[in-house]
């Protein structure tokens, strides 16, 4: 049986990586990201890796009409989408009393509604079906108390957690995957040096996708990602919130983490 997956912010990142992972697997994929350009070049790669079938979808998720097509090629039952990958997303640097209201809106925008739109679109062929997958890609921020960024991710494991308990029984897994500093162009955009956090805190890409998708596989709800992320995750509620501030933790996680 063939299988499809629907990949966002696929053009760099981890998106690029979520889709050459998929391709090795033999899914045919659906690239969605605002470049049509970088699209195409990916896709030009991925039958080498084994992707059965590339399609290039150039869409501007926070545009409603962008966001509606790639909503619609998922409710496609001809060529259903058994696996979709929220990925696609930006931070805004500035801090919050100093950040432009517009840009704290298209963030929260693109983080939260943009993967609940998209869930809501893929789930109920994937109940009909009695298979399927959401994977979620949110952030270890998400569980500190770090900005406007920390506070969207939050609404992602929450939307996640709540989905997978609900769907589960239907054949279908959501899986929220939480990063922490990954070596990415994402940092690059925001203007984040690579000396911002130590050498040692970066993990890479591939890693961090792999076991995204091997806790999709596995039915996890919630994973966090790299070893040494998954070391010091249970000690991040022990840290007084007012420390997380006053030391710039928050301000380096919420705009570090991610893609």
């Amino acid at each position: 049986m063939q299988m499809r997956a629907l990949v966002t912010g696929a053009s760099a990142g981890l998106g690029a990586e979520f889709a050459r992972q998929l391709a090795a697997d033999g899914f045919a994929l659906v690239l969605v990201a605002r470049s049509a350009d970088r699209l195409r070049e990916l896709a030009a790669e991925l039958p080498a890796l084994g992707a059965a079938d590339v399609e290039v979808l150039p869409a501007d998720l926070t545009d409603e009409a962008g966001l509606e097509r790639v909503a619609a090629r998922l409710q496609d039952a001809a060529q259903p989408v058994d696996v979709l990958v929220n990925n696609a997303g930006h931070a805004v640097a500035e801090p919050f009393h100093a950040s432009a209201i517009a840009d704290e809106r298209a963030m929260h925008e693109l983080l939260t509604w943009v993967p609940l739109r998209l869930a809501h679109a893929a789930l109920p062929g994937m109940r009909e079906r009695g298979r399927g997958g959401i994977l979620n890609v949110a952030s270890l921020a998400g569980r500190l108390p770090s900005g406007s960024y920390a506070a969207a991710k939050a609404q992602v494991i929450a939307l996640s957690r709540a989905l997978d308990a609900r769907y589960r029984r239907d054949g279908v897994t959501v899986t929220a995957l939480l990063p922490g500093f990954v070596a990415t162009e994402f940092h690059e955009r925001m203007g984040v040096a690579a000396d911002t956090v130590p050498r040692a805190g970066w993990a890479d890409a591939p890693t961090v996708v792999r076991e995204g998708l091997t806790a999709l596989r596995r039915r996890r709800g919630v994973v966090v990602s790299d070893w040494r992320y998954r070391l010091a995750a249970p000690l991040l509620p022990l840290v007084p919130s007012r420390l997380i501030a006053g030391f710039g933790l928050g301000a380096r996680v919420e705009r570090g983490s991610g893609r």
